[in-house]
């Protein structure tokens, strides 16, 4: 829901019409209204474009009563009908039916602390007039994108990086950012622009005249080792009731609004899940979304169309060609600011124009299932390494495995960054999963020209992201599958996975997410891992809970990760042409060795297809970063984006 802007100058009055500039560019997150709002001295300003989904008369930026508090809001604050109520008997009038109002009487009584009392998927700027304090969050999992930018005593904060550039920031590369991401060390701080930042995941941002801090609020709750054994006491019954009964809360909460919500929908536990239950709280059948393609390996529409059937629910199908992703793929990657690996994110940005275009504003997903419920396939050989299976301390587990003789595997990754090995050696990474990591960044190295690699002598990526976590010494004494979630949940989820909010929002288009819902997850986070996979079965604890809203082949059926089909590598393909065309050009930038793209290019007809599949990604990679070089810093771009901010076009 909607676009945010904010810029706060405590050394002098702001450029005129930079806020205004900001907000226009956010226009397509919030076509039903545009705020603006400056403080009568020039120092601070706040821009909002709105998607209406609670009280369409509830206009931003919202005042408090006596005016010193103004607010702006991404997002959706849930069991806010409860929070009104509470307000209402402590004396505070509210202007609005809005769920965003509840953050300004909550500030009120309570300062920053009011974030705990937050729930939902949100990123939030509050200016306190009296304080001269801009208050500044992000939801707990980063659903919603916060960034901002120090320019000239000016703090930018914006929805979107396109906003940003619009208000004033300049464009550029953020040569390290961009060398960590293609190693896949990827930082929920950092953005790959230069000196355009994120505030990460679970942090509130507090400026003042003084300067700018980053505080963190939540973390996940994994329980240590000594308390595992006392979990596993409760009765699997309780735990499967208790699972149930907070997922589905988490559904009901996310169904409130003043216009329909619908629902995302694949062949999956996790989105039929959801389905499932949001059925039981609809008295409409729920309008069900669904990505059609054309190679059978990857479809997944038919076992979708039954589910949706099972629940009663509307079927809404967008079979999606190799020539309509090529197509957007461009757009596709301009709106979400960041590198694709594999066209399901083009995919995830047309069906999101499909879903505006059948009159729905919202709808609810799956994601977050697999890091909740440990799904995905690099924690499967630790699902059996909890409390039931070793006696040993965990920080003693950690400690022995770093001791043990490498393998071949672990040594060809010690090549690549000892850092890396390490992590990966004490988390107790499998060697199929680190070959095929080894293998990703061997050719991620054979492409990077020689004088970009050079300009980062000494600097290892990976260190740098093994420093960023803060509850490394945790790491030792939580089960080691809930270790290796954090790190993938603290590094790549924070930054690829949840960059599909601009992807939606490209057309307006909201996106709940029940599985993290922090209720939910603080619960299901103190299950042991023995509960979430059991007797071989892939997140078992879901199964049994969604087991009475899920046809039985939906329950029964194997994790299969959504993925647009490899194309790159086929000859006739509007893929692989785009890529050829795109990588064999002289838009190809700077960062990579010519020669070598091409020489990998001609190498596609004879690679083996298991190869390909990291090739693939890379790939990908190369053509996102050389339409994203196109579009933001090429010199007709930086030249408009100034006239842009002069008033002069």
């Amino acid at each position: 829901m909607c676009g945010i802007v904010a810029l706060h100058s405590p050394a002098a009055p702001l450029p005129v019409d930079a806020v205004r500039l900001g907000r226009d560019a956010l226009a397509h997150r919030g076509p039903d209204g545009r705020g603006l709002w400056q403080a009568e001295d020039g120092h601070v300003a706040l821009g909002h474009t709105r998607l209406s989904m609670v009280d369409p008369l509830a206009d931003q930026p919202l005042a408090s009563e006596d005016e010193r508090l103004r607010l702006i809001v991404n997002g959706e604050f849930y069991d806010y009908a409860a929070i009104q109520r509470d307000l209402r008997g402590r004396g505070h009038r509210l202007r609005t039916r809005s769920d965003s109002e509840i953050a300004l009487h909550l500030y009120e009584d309570q300062g920053v602390a009011c974030i705990a009392s937050l729930r939902g998927e949100f990123a939030f700027v509050l200016w306190d007039a009296n304080r001269r304090t801009l208050f500044a969050a992000r939801d707990r999992f980063g659903i919603k994108p916060l960034f901002y930018a120090q320019v000239g005593g000016v703090l930018y904060l914006a929805s979107e990086v396109k906003a940003l550039l619009a208000a004033g920031v300049p464009a550029a590369w953020d040569e390290e950012a961009v060398y960590g991401t293609l190693h896949l060390a990827f930082d929920a701080g950092r953005s790959l622009f230069r000196g355009i930042r994120q505030v990460p995941p679970a942090h509130m941002l507090i400026a003042t005249d003084e300067g700018v801090r980053l505080e963190r609020y939540w973390d996940i709750p994994y329980p240590d080792k000594g308390t595992v054994a006392d979990a596993l006491r409760v009765d699997e019954a309780e735990r499967i009731e208790q699972t149930r009964a907070l997922l589905d809360d988490a559904v009901r909460l996310r169904m409130q609004a003043d216009v329909p919500v619908g629902c995302l929908l694949s062949g999956g536990v996790d989105s039929s899940t959801v389905l499932g239950l949001a059925a039981r709280h609809s008295s409409r059948p729920v309008a069900a979304f669904t990505i059609g393609f054309n190679d059978p390996a990857y479809d997944e529409s038919e076992l979708a169309r039954a589910t949706a059937q099972h629940a009663g629910a509307e079927f809404h199908l967008l079979p999606m060609s190799d020539r309509d992703l090529a197509d957007s793929f461009t757009d596709a990657v301009c709106q979400g600011e960041m590198l694709q690996v594999n066209a399901h994110g083009t995919a995830r940005f047309l069906l999101s124009r499909e879903i505006q275009r059948a009159g729905y504003k919202t709808v609810m997903a799956g994601e977050g299932a697999d890091e909740l419920f440990a799904g995905y396939a690099f924690v499967r050989g630790a699902l059996g390494s909890g409390a039931s299976a070793s006696r040993l301390p965990l920080w003693l587990s950690f400690g022995l495995r770093l001791l043990r003789p490498r393998t071949p595997a672990q040594a060809a990754l010690a090549e690549v960054s000892p850092w890396l090995a390490r992590l990966g050696q004490g988390l107790g990474f499998a060697d199929p999963a680190l070959n095929s990591l080894v293998e990703r960044l061997g050719f991620v190295r054979g492409v990077l020209a020689p004088g970009f690699v050079a300009g980062f002598g000494g600097f290892d990526p990976y260190r740098s992201l093994y420093e960023s976590l803060d509850q490394r010494a945790s790491l030792r004494r939580w089960e080691p599958a809930k270790s290796m979630l954090y790190v993938w949940m603290r590094t790549i989820f924070a930054n690829y996975h949840m960059g599909a909010d601009r992807l939606d929002m490209a057309h307006a288009v909201e996106v709940r997410l029940p599985f993290l819902d922090h209720v939910l997850f603080d619960y299901v986070s103190q299950v042991p891992v023995s509960l979430l996979a059991k007797d071989g079965q892939n997140k078992w604890l879901l199964r049994e809970a969604a087991r009475p809203s899920i046809p039985d082949a939906v329950y029964r059926r194997v994790k299969k990760p959504f993925l647009a089909p490899p194309a790159i590598a086929i000859p006739g393909n509007p893929l692989h042409d785009l890529a050829q065309d795109t990588l064999r050009s002289a838009a190809l930038p700077a960062f990579f060795d010519r020669d070598a793209v091409n020489g990998l290019l001609d190498s596609l007809p004879g690679r083996a297809p298991a190869t390909l599949t990291a090739i693939e990604a890379l790939l990908m990679a190369l053509v996102s970063l050389t339409i994203l070089d196109q579009r933001y810093f090429s010199g007709d771009q930086q030249a408009a984006a100034g006239r842009l901010r002069r008033g002069q076009a």
